[in-house]
């Protein structure tokens, strides 16, 4: 079972191969909810450019980020 990522949340990316310029491994990045990609096994992810591409859902692991951080990592 998929799970859904919504607005507010955060990824780890575990691996970079073929995005070399874009992600870099074990580092934390937003997502944005994007329902016609997830069903495609793919996150809408704000890479290093600032900009919001498509990335394989397996590259990357949702982690749970309390409230507080969350606030912190929006500014």
């Amino acid at each position: 079972m998929r799970r859904q990522v919504t607005s507010g949340h955060y990824v780890v990316c575990l691996a970079n191969r073929g995005y070399r310029a874009s992600l870099i491994v074990r580092k934390i990045y937003e997502t944005i909810p994007d329902p016609d990609a997830a069903k495609r096994g793919l996150l809408r992810v704000v890479d290093e450019s600032g900009e919001d591409y498509l990335f394989p859902e397996s590259i990357f692991a949702v982690i749970e980020v309390p409230k507080d951080l969350r606030l912190r990592l929006a500014t």
